[in-house]
């Protein structure tokens, strides 16, 4: 355990960020998900609504820095050509 007030302060904030950002990539991946799911189930309707939500949350996510701006889009490049390689 921290001795320094600063270094005990800093352990409690790094507790409160971790819980934030482990929040935050789950509802990133379950996004991921829910487009693959809605490919895999053939409703290019449902498949659309649920990528175009699912790119707000990339894009946030990708704003607040947990991944990397270059790692967002490849992930709404590779739903969308799902998506759109769906048949209509």
């Amino acid at each position: 355990m921290a001795n320094i007030a600063s270094s005990r302060k800093r352990a409690r904030q790094a507790v409160a960020r971790n819980l934030s950002n482990s929040s935050q990539r789950s509802s990133l991946r379950t996004a991921i998900k829910a487009v693959r799911k809605a490919v895999a189930a053939g409703d290019k309707a449902v498949a659309t609504e649920t990528f175009r939500r699912s790119q707000a949350i990339i894009d946030r996510i990708a704003d607040k820095k947990l991944i990397h701006k270059n790692a967002a889009s490849r992930y709404k490049s590779r739903l969308s050509a799902a998506v759109k390689g769906m048949a209509a």
